[in-house]
């Protein structure tokens, strides 16, 4: 949560303060009576009783596209990974409540003023700095303050985990010996080829394996689906937009962009009136006017002297940090221009623009493009959305309810209840497909709000049991499978006879693949199931020791030759160490979440 709030501030650098540190109840004062998520949102699932609505996922996602974390291509496919995650953290919310892990208001305010992302150039706590970049990351107050209070308890429970293990120093000494361990070794590889001759299946024996292994094959209960989506998007695709339009939404994003700005400040106080500060600004227009350089002038009269050194320059600025009157006149200028005279508390001011953050129009044609499109088709897409409510409602098919509104009805393959594909894989989209107003009695569904954009309605074309299908449906699929194992076990056979063979004493004629001093994380070209075979031998003793893997490509024959030891590195050695600790803390909790999802009642709506 606060990263995405950092990732939102790498730009912002404040150079006028305003603002003092508050007192809490300042903070949440009106935001207390709005709430994270509004009520009468669809849930997409419940965790022990306990809804995640489809607001939840949708405020996740927005976020995470608005904190640039993820590409909004891959929007439609986060979804329900962020469903899987808010599942996850329900289950620890509710093992530290249920632990009694507990944050005060106390302790909550402290921490909130502490928060650096919230602090002034001073270190100081500042209330504007702190609505401005909750709502750039898509917080209330309120909000940030619940989600604070539950990733704290979380990361009770977590340091909790961590802090309780750890490593005595033999088992350090062992890690490293074992890390700066290498090993020689050979290894010859039996493919089908080997064999005396291709593996034969009987009929009888393909029908044996088929009915032991019966379940493997059933097929679950399926439906194939007919289905309307009123896409935003969709419709903005299909709208023309002229190029009078595209500039027009250029300048609107040039009068929003971030800008690089610099300034010439006078204060005035004691020693210098205000008349005498406009005097002097005044002073500094007229030479402005006569052509000379705005940041020498600065370097002259300035009294900003941490930004006068540099010319003026405050760097890239966003709205909600400076004055209103400062960031009015800003945001007024094109690059080049000069404002004139601008009053903030630290004194008068001249404002000039000297970079946009902004590409070239050519660049931003498309985005422009689709910006444009998805804002005219608005009203259009709020009245068929209407429509798509009130005709799939009443109709008996959905065929009419798309040629109606004149979009495409689109089919499925066949589904089943925890696999849909597509737009069909979306929270809560099977589910209303398997309910009974839509499979039993067989009725188009009710509109489903997937997000902002997108409406969808569907309905069962075809509906078919979980099923045992006969062996001539599979029939490929078991000869494959079965075909595999036969050969795997005679190669398997081919390999213990010659094993046998080296152990005997006996010389084998075979083009040997020879590794040397390869270490326990790595060997070019070396598949991993013969490496791991090669680190699980023991120490060769008076001769080679010999093993056995199996990879994808056959089955290996090895030979170890040597183990031997490389330099030590203590920074490595120092890191592996500092790794395996957090491995086991990880496997910790991840066996705690393992035991939480075995226990708990989960639904998916």
């Amino acid at each position: 949560m606060l990263q995405s709030i950092r990732d939102r501030s790498k730009s912002w650098g404040a150079k006028i303060i305003i603002g003092a540190i508050v007192v809490t109840m300042a903070l949440f004062g009106a935001d207390a009576l709005i709430g994270l998520f509004t009520g009468g949102a669809n849930d997409v699932a419940k965790v022990n009783g306990e809804p995640i609505t489809r607001q939840e996922v949708e405020l996740q996602v927005q976020r995470a596209l608005r904190s640039g974390q993820v590409p909004p291509e891959q929007e439609r496919a986060l979804r329900g990974q962020v469903l899987d995650e808010l599942i996850t953290l329900r289950l620890l919310d509710q093992y530290a409540a249920d632990g009694g892990l507990h944050l005060s208001e106390e302790q909550l305010d402290r921490i909130l003023l502490t928060l650096p992302e919230f602090h002034d150039q001073e270190g100081r706590f500042d209330r504007d700095i702190f609505r401005n970049r909750l709502a750039s990351a898509g917080y209330t107050p309120l909000g940030f303050r619940e989600q604070l209070r539950s990733d704290l308890r979380r990361e009770q429970l977590q340091n909790g985990l961590v802090l309780s293990d750890f490593t005595l120093e033999g088992e350090r000494e062992r890690l490293a010996a074992l890390q700066r361990q290498v090993r020689s070794f050979r290894y010859h590889l039996l493919s089908g080829d080997d064999l005396d001759a291709p593996v034969r299946l009987e009929e009888a024996e393909i029908a044996a394996y088929y009915e032991a292994n019966a379940e493997r094959y059933q097929r679950p209960e399926q439906v194939r689906l007919e289905y309307v989506l009123l896409d935003r998007q969709r419709l903005a695709g299909e709208m023309e937009v002229d190029e009078e339009q595209l500039q027009a939404a250029y300048e609107r994003r040039g009068q929003d962009a971030e800008r690089r700005v610099a300034h010439i400040m006078v204060t005035f106080n004691e020693e210098r009136s205000r008349e005498e500060a406009e005097a002097r600004l005044e002073e500094v227009r007229d030479r402005l006017a006569d052509g000379d350089d705005f940041a020498a002038l600065a370097a002259r009269y300035s009294d900003d002297t941490s930004s006068a050194e540099q010319g003026g320059d405050l760097g890239f600025i966003s709205r909600g940090f400076f004055g209103e009157a400062f960031e009015d006149a800003a945001f007024a200028l094109a690059p080049g221009q000069v404002s004139g005279i601008v009053e903030t508390d630290n004194g008068l001011h001249l404002v000039t623009v000297t970079e946009l953050d902004l590409p070239p129009f050519e660049q931003l044609r498309d985005e422009l493009r689709e910006e444009v499109a998805l804002a005219e088709v608005g009203d259009e897409f709020n009245r068929l959305a209407q429509r798509l409510i009130e005709e799939s409602f009443a109709a008996e098919d959905l065929d009419s309810v798309a040629s109606d509104l004149g979009l495409p009805l689109e089919e499925s393959d066949w589904l089943t209840r925890d696999h849909g594909q597509g737009v069909l894989g979306e929270p809560g989209v099977m589910a209303e497909a398997f309910s009974d107003e839509v499979l039993v009695e067989g009725f188009n569904s009710e509109v489903i709000e997937l997000d902002e954009e997108r409406r969808l309605v569907v309905r069962v074309a075809e509906h078919r049991p979980a099923a045992t299908p006969a062996l001539d449906e599979v029939r490929e699929r078991v000869v494959a499978e079965l075909s595999d194992r036969r050969e795997r076990e005679a190669l398997g056979e081919l390999a213990e006879a010659r094993l046998a063979a080296l152990r005997g004493g006996e010389s084998v004629d075979w083009a040997w693949t020879r590794v040397e001093e390869a270490s326990r994380n790595s060997a070019e070209n070396v598949a991993p199931a013969i490496l791991a075979e090669a680190f699980r031998l023991p120490r060769p003793d008076n001769g080679p020791r010999y093993g056995i893997a199996s990879t994808e490509q056959g089955v290996a024959v090895l030979a170890l030759d040597a183990v031997g030891e490389r330099e030590a590195d203590a920074q490595l050695e120092a890191l592996v160490a500092q790794m395996a600790e957090r491995v086991r803390a990880q496997s910790a909790l991840t066996g705690l979440l393992e035991r939480l999802r075995a226990e708990a009642k989960i639904e998916r709506l």
